[in-house]
């Protein structure tokens, strides 16, 4: 389990219309790596408004669509129900999320 990579996670939120959802891990990796139960992850949606906390992922990380992360909505999730793994997002767009949490946070 790496931060930046995505998996389907079923039944995360029982207000979720969804069965299902990807999320991405946004925790750092001693977290990861930790004994702690759970790790942090974002969203990821299929819709997208442009804000500046949202990132677009699509095919290139596993996805079968253009979607997007959304930093805004990050959850902790129980590191057990990370078994379906989708992908994971590149160097490149791991900086940008990076980017994308500083502003969902409001961090300098």
């Amino acid at each position: 389990m790496r931060r930046g990579e995505l998996y389907r996670v079923y039944r995360s939120n029982k207000n979720d219309p969804k069965d299902s959802r990807v999320f991405v891990i946004v925790s750092r990796q001693t977290l990861i790596d930790s004994k702690f139960s759970t790790v942090v992850c974002a969203p990821i949606y299929s819709s997208f408004t442009g804000l500046s906390t949202q990132l677009e992922v699509g095919v290139s990380e596993g996805l079968k669509t253009s979607s997007c992360i959304f930093t805004d909505e990050m959850i902790s999730i129980e590191k057990p129900k990370l078994t379906h793994f989708i992908g994971s997002i590149s160097h490149t767009k791991l900086a940008e999320l990076n980017r994308c949490l500083k502003i969902a946070l409001e961090l300098d």
